[in-house]
């Protein structure tokens, strides 16, 4: 069946006319002219909201082209491209941008103010990896944290309780970090670590603490194959297996195909209803459909430092991306702690306070490590 383009005309405007005029073409690329049909007002109306409830049916599979446009669409509105051309703003734009930041001023300004509020109280530290302790990166498995953050991350584990949550496999980012003094939640908190200590063969005593997605490893693991075969004739692309979830990278791949790559990876799911696709920056993820985020580690790693009820702790989340907003959320909800988002555009987020760039968030876990031996020297 050929596909119609339905244009209501400017023959009869809608409101206040008992007739309404539509044009009828095969494609708005085509030059022939339109035909044109007239329809009794409420014969039209009738016949919008059959096709209404026809769209809606065919959207209710969350998996169909309108989810796949939106998430195109994001993820071109977070490439470099557009990012840089963003920089050229009009004034409108700088004013929404100083508004965001008056809305969500940065920690580094509030720095003093932040720390008030958590004087004669325990800090844990929770940070996302990619975006946030490293700068994000064309190939995913060259996101690299330097030396620097390395050390100033290893600082703040001895003086505060802290934890890295990412959708990463714990494996990955463990090798990018190097850290034994951290606790690790691995893809999106469905893989918990405890901080590990090595013997002296050098062997690590590691301490699996929390794994609610255990069932779905065999199933992850054929997904992952799957969608290698599917994607391989596609340029860039590349799906990464996070043990409990696994990536389609979208970076290196032309965005004149990222449709096409979208519909690829969410075919897949038809055979697998247990799985949920879900976007990230430039990156479609699918993981189990069970009920568990980067907030719900959140919350399970309190609790297993014994401060599920305490009034005398104060959470502090840093990271950059839509699948932190569930951590940023709980605290909010909580109305305990606080979440820092970073990033250099204005973003809706759920964190109260913002950074711009790992740099920055360097230089406030910097300051947060000096705050702390200060108060401990002035007790």
């Amino acid at each position: 069946m050929t596909n119609q383009n339905v244009i209501v005309s400017d023959r009869n405007p809608i409101l206040g006319s008992k007739t309404i005029t539509v044009s009828v073409s095969n494609s708005p690329l085509f030059s022939s002219p339109p035909t044109y049909f007239t329809f009794p007002r409420r014969k039209f109306l009738e016949l919008l909201e059959a096709a209404d409830k026809n769209n809606n049916n065919n959207n209710k599979n969350n998996l169909g082209a309108g989810k796949i446009a939106s998430w195109v669409d994001s993820m071109r509105d977070s490439s470099p491209t557009r990012l840089r051309s963003s920089s050229r703003d009009s004034d409108s734009d700088n004013d929404e941008k100083t508004s965001w930041i008056v809305r969500f001023p940065s920690a580094l300004n509030m720095f003093d103010k932040i720390m008030n509020a958590a004087k004669g109280k325990q800090i844990v530290m929770f940070l996302d990896y990619d975006g946030t302790l490293s700068p994000i990166v064309e190939d995913p498995d060259k996101a690299y944290i330097t030396h620097e953050m390395r050390e100033v991350v290893k600082d703040v584990a001895l003086n505060f309780p802290t934890a890295i949550v990412t959708g990463r496999s714990i494996d990955k980012v463990r090798a990018f970090v190097k850290l034994n003094e951290i606790y690790y939640a691995g893809s999106h908190g469905m893989d918990i670590e405890g901080p590990t200590n090595e013997n002296s063969y050098g062997e690590s005593n590691q301490g699996v603490l929390f794994q609610p997605a255990r069932e779905f490893v065999p199933m992850i693991e054929k997904v992952v194959k799957i969608l290698e075969e599917k994607t391989k004739c596609i340029p860039g692309a590349m799906v990464e297996n996070n043990k409990f979830c696994l990536s389609v990278h979208f970076r290196r791949v032309d965005e004149k195909i990222w449709a096409a790559l979208a519909e690829q990876v969410k075919s897949v799911l038809v055979d697998y209803p247990k799985l949920k696709l879900t976007q990230g920056r430039k990156v479609l993820e699918i993981r189990p459909t069970i009920k568990w985020d980067k907030g719900q580690a959140l919350n399970f790693l309190l609790r297993s430092l014994g401060f599920e009820h305490s009034e005398n702790v104060v959470p502090v989340y840093i990271g950059d991306d839509r699948t932190d907003e569930d951590a940023f959320k709980v605290l909010r909800e909580k109305g305990q702690g606080f979440g820092i988002l970073v990033s250099k555009v204005p973003k809706e987020t759920n964190a109260s306070y913002s950074l711009q760039d790992p740099s920055q968030v360097n230089e406030f876990l910097k300051r947060l490590v000096d705050w702390k031996r200060k108060t401990v020297g002035e007790e």
